[in-house]
């Protein structure tokens, strides 16, 4: 009895309750249980599968379109919220280390060395072409692909990269998952040129994740593989001509102004979703080849499929994009990105510029030269000011291990941080970015036009109650007077002010507001050896 009534009672929602009994009082029917076993089976796999297909359609808010996108798209707030990050390139091109990350595309340049645009910067054989061909041999005979079973990346530790990236003061993590080169640093299920097969033989953006997520940073990736189907000159001569590794060096024949196959913008497109679905990126970052005509249709149906993914994981994602020479992804619709170089004013909608430590290089090379922490410092004070963020790339050895040099500028930025940060992270722009003498260029690729700051270079951010007027150098006289905060200026209309600290004291510092401005005739100590931090508390939240 026991047993007819729970197998009544498991049936009910599917089957009649009288054909069960039935089936027991007449045990002539034995082949009709496994009939209704499977109904059964067959019947609650439907459901399920029903189920979760709803689910997920419900989670589709963007449809692959500009419109829809900019109809539902919001910039999340956390990114603006964290100011800094880290970027990282490494790859293969660390073996040589010489030149830039660019080598694999230089090495093959024997007659002309042109541009991503195939405008010529100069005829005749490129340096690296002639330095490969000295220090490796013939570039049939040992091409790009020969550095990757040297590209052991023997020293690399996940949890040693994040501790440094943590004492830096940044907030969020993006490594280079796929560079032009065509290597995928992670575990692809698209390619068999990937760090876990190959080389390291570790999932090195896997490894990322898992400690930074571990240690509260935010982790994203970038993707530069679309320019991959350009990057490698194709001549007989070559290595990369071979079929055998045209799953390296792309399809593209030689023809340089061959346009980007269908079959190629279909691989691009399994390669990124494939890293987008296994490792949920909380950033993805593009590269300029993207901004490509050729990549037009393809760039509402990633943004949408993104952007959906991030609702179905219960988070808000973003894209990072250039925007290189056009509007290819509408205002709004991602996070625009300015490479090497900022903005002369405010952007209400948030930017972000992305540069290296490294003056002549992204990827590591024996004779890099970095930038000092002073400029970095106030680069970041700057960009902030005008609602940026500052994205910072390190260049790791291909050993894995990160250069004592960028280590220690890391570190010292941190320091700063550790100081100044009420004044940078979670803040806001105030009226004015700030005032001074130096003007800054704008566009990508400028950064090497700007001057210096001076002690009379101000840069204002705002939190609360507090307004911070940030000096980028310190007075030789220790006395400042901050013309926009005068009697009179419209900038300071209705700003009660109780007091003023240096960051990094507690001494209150004397002032007084008059038409010229607030005037501080004596600061105080000097605290640091970099921008330095007035905290002015206000009456009222601003």
């Amino acid at each position: 009895m026991n047993t007819i009534k729970q197998k009544t009672e498991f049936s009910s929602s599917y089957l009649d309750t009288h054909l069960i009994n039935d089936y027991y009082m007449n045990k002539n029917k034995y082949f009709v249980y496994p009939l209704l076993l499977l109904a059964l089976v067959v019947g609650c796999k439907s459901q399920t599968e029903k189920k979760e297909k709803e689910t997920v359609e419900s989670t589709k808010i963007y449809e692959p379109n500009w419109e829809s996108i900019k109809e539902n798209y919001k910039d999340p707030e956390w990114f603006n919220d964290q100011k800094f990050g880290i970027f990282i390139h490494w790859g293969a091109y660390a073996v040589p280390a010489y030149s830039s990350e660019w080598y694999p595309r230089r090495m093959y340049m024997d007659s002309a060395t042109f541009s991503a645009q195939l405008k010529h910067q100069q005829l005749g054989p490129n340096e690296v072409y002639l330095y490969h061909k000295e220090k490796y041999g013939d570039q049939k005979d040992f091409g790009y692909k020969d550095f990757i079973p040297l590209f052991k990346g023997e020293k690399f530790d996940a949890a040693q990269w994040i501790d440094i990236f943590k004492k830096s003061g940044a907030k969020y993590v993006i490594p280079v998952a796929d560079h032009h080169d065509g290597f995928a640093m992670y575990k692809s299920n698209t390619t068999r040129w990937n760090s876990v097969d190959m080389g390291p033989k570790k999932d090195i953006l896997g490894e990322l994740f898992k400690e930074g997520r571990k240690e509260g940073l935010i982790m994203g990736a970038s993707s530069h593989y679309a320019f991959n189907w350009s990057f490698y000159n194709k001549k007989d001569h070559f290595d990369t001509t071979d079929p055998e590794f045209a799953d390296l060096y792309s399809a593209k024949g030689k023809d340089l102004t061959e346009p980007v196959s269908e079959e190629f913008k279909k691989l691009w497109w399994n390669r990124t979703v494939d890293l987008i679905d296994n490792y949920q990126p909380d950033i993805l970052w593009f590269d300029f080849y993207l901004d490509i005509p050729d990549f037009k249709e393809y760039r509402p149906k990633l943004a949408a499929y993104y952007y959906n993914k991030g609702i179905e994981w219960g988070k808000e994602v973003v894209i990072n994009d250039k925007n290189f020479d056009h509007e290819a992804f509408p205002e709004g619709t991602v996070i625009y990105d300015l490479e090497r170089g900022k903005l002369p004013g405010i952007r209400k909608l948030p930017w972000q510029t992305d540069t290296s430590i490294g003056k002549n290089s992204w990827g590591y090379v024996t004779n890099w030269e970095s930038k000092n922490t002073n400029e970095l410092v106030d680069d970041l004070v700057d960009i902030v000011s005008k609602n940026g963020n500052l994205l910072l790339n390190i260049g790791p050895k291909a050993d894995g291990s990160i250069p004592e040099d960028q280590q220690k500028i890391l570190f010292e930025i941190g320091d700063w941080l550790e100081v100044n940060g009420d004044a940078i992270y979670n803040t806001e722009y105030w009226t004015v970015f700030g005032e001074g003498p130096t003007e800054v260029k704008k566009g990508h690729h400028s950064e090497g036009e700007n001057k210096g700051f001076t002690a009379q270079d101000i840069r204002f951010t705002k939190k609360d109650n507090k307004l911070y007027a940030i000096l980028l150098a310190w007075p030789e006289n220790n006395s400042v007077t901050i013309e926009s905060l005068a009697l009179g200026n419209t900038n300071a209309e209705g700003l009660d002010i109780k007091s003023i600290t240096l960051l990094g004291s507690d001494n209150e510092i004397a002032y007084k507001q008059t038409n010229n401005g607030l005037e501080i005739a004596n600061l105080g100590e000097k605290k640091g050896d970099h921008a330095f931090c007035l905290e002015i508390t206000l009456g009222d939240k601003i």
